[in-house]
C-alpha cells in the first residue's frame, strides 16, 4: 500500500463539504471517543489532534465522547484525567461533552427495530460454539437460530434486558451475510449480557452494545460528519455503514481511517501500561517514563511541542514507527527557544580558589536565554569556595580532556578563568576537593594577554547553593521494539531507566520555581520542576530530555 498524502483526510473532508459534496452546506462536525478505562497516551495524542484540528481548521466542532459501553474497567477517575489531558494539549469542546451511555435507551430502542426488521436475532451459541462455527475463508459460519421468528427474538431480548438469563447465554446478532469474506459482517454481535456495574448507570442495565453497533449510533445521533479513526476499524467500515443505512437514525457520518502512531522504546497498549502500573514497575500512570500525557507532562513536555510532533509526523495509511528521538528533537526545539538557563550542579565535588580573598563575594551579571534576548540577565553570586561537576576534573586526564586536571586552564562560565594545582583526598584515595588558583584580569570574559582556553565549565557558589533532588530519565526499554509479537515487553525493562540524585548543587534563583517551570542546565539538559514530589524548601527536577540530539532529520 503506497503512502497517502499528509493531508489526505482534509482532502476528503474538502470533496464532502464542496458544493455537491455528501455534506454540502454543513459545518464539518468530529468527535474523539477515548474509552475511559486508562490515561490517554501519546498514541492517543494523534487521534485527538486529527479529530479536534481538523474541526479547527475548517471553522467546525468536536464532540468529546467517553466511550463507556464496556462497564468493566472504566472509572470517573480516567473521566477527569482525560479531560485534564485535552485541555492542556489546548482543545476545548466546550458543551460538547457526552457519554456513550447517554444513548443506551435510544440504542436499545434502534436494536429493537433492527429485529422487527429482520435484520437481527437472539443467538444462543455459547462464546465457545460461536467461535467454532465461524467457519473460515472457504466455509460460511452457521447460527441454528439465524431463522428464529421475530417474535421470538423480540421476547427473549426484551427478557435479556431484564436480567433473566446467565452472562454468555444469549447475544443479540445482526442478520447480514454468513459467508462474507470480511468476517466482521459474519452476523456480528450488536448486544451481549453482562452483569457489572457501570460507573454512571449503575446496575440498571445488564445488557451492553458491542462498539461496533453502538459507535456509529452515537455519531449519527450526534449529527457527526467526519468518524476519524485508526486504522484497525478499517476492516469495521462496511459494518459501520451497515448500521447507519438499517437502523432509524437520521444522520449519515463517513468513517475514514489512519494509520496508528507507533514509537520505538516504549508500548502503547492500556493492558500492558496498566500492568507496568499494578506491578510497581513504574510509580504510577503518571510516571515520568510513561507515555501518557500526564507522564509526559509531568516529564516536562509542553503542548506545543507534542503537538508541533503529531503535526510533523503527518497522517498516513501505512502503518510505521516513528523514532523516540524525533519527540525528544521537538521538545528541544520548542525547549531551547523559551527555557531559561541557569547553572546546576548535578554530581558536586568542591573547588577552592586558594588565591581568592578569604570573606570577598562578588556578583556576575549572566544571560537568561541567549536565543531571547527579552529574557534579560540574573546576577549569580562568587566565592572562594564553588561547586563543579565531579567529572569535571581529571587527575591524569585522557586524550583530548580539555576540563580541569594539574596545570590546566578553564573559563569558569561568565566569571574567571583558573588554573587547577591539585586536589584533596580523602583515606580511601578518593577526591574530594579540586584546588585552583584564578586569574582577577580575566574577570566577565575578558583575556588581556590573548591567550586561548579550551574549557568552559559550570559551577555554583556554594555559599548560596540550593540543595535539591534531581532525576534523571533514559528510555523504560532497552530494546525499540519491546512490543514484537511473540515477546514479554517486560524481558526489556531497562533498569537504569531512572536515576535519582541527591544533594544536587542549583543556583539560588531555582528556589521560587514551581511547575510547570522548565529550565536548561547549561551543559546537562533541560529539566522541569516535579508537579507532584517537589516541595518549597526541598524541591525535585525531572530531566525532560538531554542536550544532546540523536535525531537525524
Amino acid at each position: 500500500m503506497e503512502e497517502i498524502s499528509k493531508n489526505f483526510i482534509h482532502a476528503f473532508i474538502e470533496e464532502d463539504i464542496a458544493e455537491g459534496g455528501r455534506f454540502a452546506g454543513k459545518k464539518v462536525h468530529t468527535r474523539f471517543p477515548p474509552e475511559p478505562n486508562g490515561y490517554l497516551h501519546i498514541g492517543h495524542c494523534k487521534a485527538l489532534c486529527i479529530n479536534f484540528g481538523s474541526a479547527e481548521k475548517y471553522g467546525g466542532l468536536c464532540n468529546l465522547r467517553m466511550d463507556d459501553t464496556n462497564p468493566a474497567k472504566e472509572d470517573a477517575e480516567y473521566v477527569d484525567a482525560i479531560k485534564e489531558d485535552i485541555k492542556w494539549l489546548g482543545f476545548s469542546w466546550d458543551d460538547r461533552f457526552y457519554y456513550g451511555s447517554d444513548y443506551f435507551e435510544k440504542t436499545y430502542e434502534l436494536a429493537v427495530g433492527l429485529i422487527k426488521k429482520g435484520l437481527a436475532y437472539v443467538c444462543e451459541l455459547s462464546p465457545e460454539e460461536f467461535k467454532a462455527k465461524r467457519g473460515d475463508l472457504t466455509t460460511p459460519a452457521v447460527s441454528p437460530y439465524r431463522d428464529r421468528p421475530i417474535s421470538e427474538s423480540l421476547d427473549l431480548f426484551r427478557r435479556m434486558k431484564n436480567g433473566e438469563f446467565p452472562e454468555g447465554a444469549m447475544t443479540l446478532r445482526a442478520k447480514i451475510d454468513l459467508a462474507s469474506g470480511n468476517f466482521n459482517m459474519r452476523d456480528p454481535v450488536l448486544y451481549r449480557i453482562r452483569y457489572v456495574s457501570h460507573h454512571r448507570t449503575g446496575d440498571k442495565w445488564c445488557i451492553y452494545p458491542m462498539y461496533d453497533f453502538a459507535h456509529p449510533i452515537q455519531d449519527a445521533i450526534e449529527g457527526i460528519t467526519h468518524s476519524l479513526c485508526s486504522l484497525e476499524y478499517e476492516d469495521h467500515r462496511p459494518l459501520y455503514d451497515w448500521v447507519i443505512n438499517n437502523t432509524d437514525v437520521e444522520c449519515s457520518p463517513r468513517q475514514i481511517e489512519f494509520a496508528r502512531l507507533s514509537i520505538s522504546y516504549t508500548v502503547m497498549s492500556k493492558r500492558k501500561l496498566r500492568k507496568l502500573v499494578e506491578e510497581g514497575l513504574v510509580s504510577g500512570w503518571d510516571d515520568p517514563r510513561m507515555p501518557t500525557l500526564c507522564g509526559l507532562r509531568r516529564r516536562g513536555y509542553t503542548p506545543s511541542s507534542i503537538r508541533n510532533f503529531i503535526d510533523r509526523i503527518g497522517v498516513s495509511k501505512v502503518p510505521s514507527t516513528v523514532d523516540f528521538a524525533f519527540l525528544e528533537h521537538c521538545l528541544r526545539e520548542d525547549l531551547n527557544l523559551k527555557a531559561k538557563r541557569v547553572m546546576a550542579v548535578l554530581r558536586p565535588i568542591k573547588l577552592t580558589i586558594t588565591n581568592y580573598p578569604d570573606g570577598k563575594t562578588e556578583l556576575f551579571e549572566v544571560e537568561n536565554n541567549p536565543e531571547n534576548p527579552g529574557d534579560g540577565f540574573r546576577t549569580v553570586s562568587f566565592s572562594k569556595n564553588l561547586w563543579i561537576e565531579a567529572d569535571d576534573f581529571m587527575e591524569e586526564p585522557v586524550k583530548k580532556y580539555n576540563r580541569l586536571y594539574p596545570g590546566n586552564e578553564v573559563r569558569l562560565k561568565s566569571a574567571y578563568i583558573v588554573k587547577c594545582t591539585g586536589c584533596v583526598k580523602d583515606g580511601n584515595g578518593k577526591v574530594t576537593e579540586v584546588l585552583a588558583e584564578y586569574d582577577p584580569e580575566t574577570r566577565g570574559g575578558n583575556t588581556p594577554d590573548g591567550r586561548k582556553v579550551r574549557g568552559t565549565i559550570h559551577w555554583v557558589d556554594s555559599l548560596t547553593a540550593l540543595e535539591a533532588e534531581v532525576r534523571v530519565y533514559e528510555n523504560l526499554f532497552t530494546d525499540p521494539d519491546p512490543d514484537a509479537a511473540d515477546r514479554n515487553f517486560l524481558e526489556f525493562i531497562n533498569p537504569n531507566s531512572l536515576e535519582t540524585l541527591k544533594n544536587c548543587k542549583l543556583e539560588r534563583c531555582l528556589q521560587d520555581a514551581s511547575f510547570p517551570d522548565s529550565f536548561q542546565f547549561l551543559r546537562l539538559g533541560y529539566f522541569c520542576v516535579d508537579n507532584k514530589d517537589s516541595k518549597p524548601g526541598s524541591p525535585v527536577f525531572n530531566r525532560s530530555v538531554s542536550l544532546k540530539d540523536s535525531f537525524k532529520p
